[in-house]
């Protein structure tokens, strides 16, 4: 990089960091402001606008915030109060936001259920974070049915849609009045309430329920804005999933906090992507790496470089698709970033730095206290010196990222709020780092920083791998595999497929001869989302353990499903036939040329 583009690089930083700082410092100064004084100072703002495009309704920023309104009076109805819960399992649509932004406002919590979810997964997530009422789309009343067997306490159901087993939701939220709470009903909130629950797999076990409070959640939708540079006459496209933070409250967050509109749409389609975002005029959309590739593997379509975009932002785009990316699709400005639901490490990419994930100038560092440090992959730690300390890595060194957590009012972004589990929490912070009594948020995730200061993410750290933008932990399908009569001991972890990204799940399993392989696909598909189901099997002897009994995972990823690397037979799961084959010579090409569709 040369001189030039250095100083237009710095320059480039500087502006987005003014931005952002001055909006979310605004919002750290006034602790009153909450989620439910945003969206009226918006309705009050830009009141005929439109805010919100979903596939069956539309609301403009008024209409959003009587909608709100609306579920807030229902809420206080059936006897919701400050602190109290509602889980939500819809797909994507306008009204999954008007549904939160409404509960909150009566002082409650929303739990946003992963619509994969089923059975013991979707159970425990309703378990840790118990609730009196619960929203289901009626499409997944059989995932509640089986989930009610792991959830303790049952809360009373209500349908968003037409069906039968729970209480008509629409009905009784229609017949609320449109305005704004009585005062004497109003909840005393700060923006340090919680208001989101948002389940992440982090790095071991099941998934963990992050806690969004108001601040974080404003902090989020007004900082993505400030750094994409976001303006009133923007249209974002949506299409990632709105349980996610990505999705439900970063993406829509950018233009609605200026006026600006969301394009919801339930799910991605890489087909009709370009003919839709050109006919609802978008001027911006939200990506994951996986979503990227999947648009350079379509078709080439007419409506892929007639659009007006000004950017798109997201994370994960890879390296070696970046530039064909942003060439065949003419995107000005591609903005990739780094973050965690629940963590304290934010990165932005603001000039475009092909394949970094972002950078913080030294001039930003002490607001952004981040550091990689040297971590034993083998052992799963990171590395200490003779004094107990952590040791920075050195440029292009690869480590773990951790952020320093401050309890400091004048920096909430280094925070961190935790799980709704306290142990569950106490995993995530790494202790006398580099000096007695400073805490660090592990991020879990593997990272290098080159000379000029900007960050690359490598990988996931350990039990837990990313596969169709989801985190998927390796103990929870170890758990379900090991119950299926005949497997004797499981082993999961991740390993790479060609022209995919991310990491395939892989489950290397000792059993007994006359295991039914076929009916075990069918027992994974009944018990797993789709996501985290092991693509290959691998049948062993007997599993390879440390002399400390600890599964040995990373000669088992390095060797991958090649059946030439191993004497033990590798399986399969062929969407073609939907059942397990075993791999040969002639099947591992083709999968690793890409003629299958994972």
């Amino acid at each position: 990089m040369g001189i030039l583009d250095r100083v237009a690089s710095e320059v480039t930083y500087l502006r987005g960091a003014l931005r952002t700082l001055k909006r979310v410092t605004a919002i750290a100064k006034n602790r009153e402001h909450t989620l439910p004084d945003e969206l009226e100072d918006l309705a009050m703002r830009f009141a005929d606008r439109v805010a919100l495009i979903g596939e069956d309704r539309r609301y403009s920023f008024a209409g959003l915030n009587a909608r709100a309104n609306q579920y807030a009076h229902w809420a206080y109805d059936i006897g919701l109060r400050q602190g109290d819960t509602v889980s939500l399992m819809m797909p994507n649509s306008a009204e999954y936001m008007a549904i939160w932004l409404g509960v909150t406002r009566m002082g409650g919590r929303v739990a946003l259920l992963n619509t994969n979810l089923t059975g013991h997964s979707l159970g425990h997530c309703m378990a840790i974070v118990p609730s009196r009422h619960t929203i289901f789309d009626p499409r997944y009343l059989d995932a509640h049915g089986r989930a009610m067997d792991h959830v303790p306490v049952k809360p009373k159901l209500w349908l968003a849609g037409e069906g039968d087993g729970g209480q008509p939701l629409f009905p009784a939220v229609d017949a609320m009045p449109k305005e704004g709470l009585a005062d004497k009903h109003k909840p005393d909130l700060t923006t340090d309430d919680p208001a989101l629950y948002i389940y992440t797999s982090g790095t071991t076990g099941l998934p963990k329920a992050a806690v969004l409070n108001h601040y974080r959640v404003l902090a989020i939708m007004n900082g993505f804005s400030a750094v994409c540079d976001a303006q009133p006459e923007d249209r974002i496209y949506v299409a990632q999933p709105m349980y996610h933070t990505a999705g439900g409250v970063l993406a829509i967050g950018i233009a609605l906090t200026v006026g600006g509109s969301a394009v919801v749409r339930e799910r991605f389609s890489a087909s009709r992507f370009w003919d839709d975002l050109v006919a609802e005029e978008c001027t911006a959309f939200q990506y994951i790496g996986e979503l990227c590739r999947y648009l350079l593997n379509a078709p080439t379509s007419d409506n892929e470089t007639r659009h007006n975009l000004r950017f798109c932002n997201g994370n994960g785009l890879r390296p070696d698709i970046w530039t064909d990316f942003k060439t065949r699709f003419r995107i000005p400005k591609i903005i990739e970033w780094y973050a965690a639901t629940e963590g304290n490490v934010t990165l932005f990419n603001m000039d475009g730095k092909p394949g970094s994930v972002g950078r913080i100038p030294k001039w930003l560092s002490h607001r952004f206290p981040t550091k990689i440090v040297r971590f034993d992959i083998a052992e799963e730690r990171p590395v200490r010196d003779v004094e107990g300390h952590c040791i920075e890595c050195d440029v292009d060194e690869v480590g773990e990222a951790i952020g320093r957590i401050l309890n400091d009012p004048s920096k909430p972004a280094q925070r961190f709020d935790g799980y709704a589990n306290e142990a569950e929490t106490e995993k995530k912070i790494l202790r006398d780092v580099f000096e007695p009594g400073d805490a660090w948020f592990r991020t879990g995730d593997l990272m290098r920083k080159d000379a000029l200061g900007y960050f690359y993410f490598i990988d996931r750290i350990g039990d837990t791998f990313r596969w169709k933008g989801e985190n998927v932990s390796t103990s929870e399908v170890e758990e379900v595999v090991s119950v299926f009569p005949g497997v004797r001991e499981v082993n999961v972890y991740g390993v790479e497929v060609a022209h995919h990204n991310g990491r395939a799940g892989m489950a290397a399993i000792t059993c007994d001869e006359e295991l039914d392989i076929d009916a075990l696909h069918g027992h994974i598909a009944e018990q797993l989302p789709i996501y985290a189901r092991p693509i290959f099997l691998r049948l062993q002897k007997a599993l390879d353990v440390t002399g400390t009994f600890k599964v040995r995972k990373v000669d088992l990823r390095e060797e991958g499903f090649d059946p030439r690397r191993s004497e033990d037979p590798v399986y399969f799961a062929n969407p073609e036939t939907n059942g397990f084959e075993r791999i040969d010579t002639s099947m591992f090409k083709k999968i690793d040329v890409g003629d299958y569709r994972l």
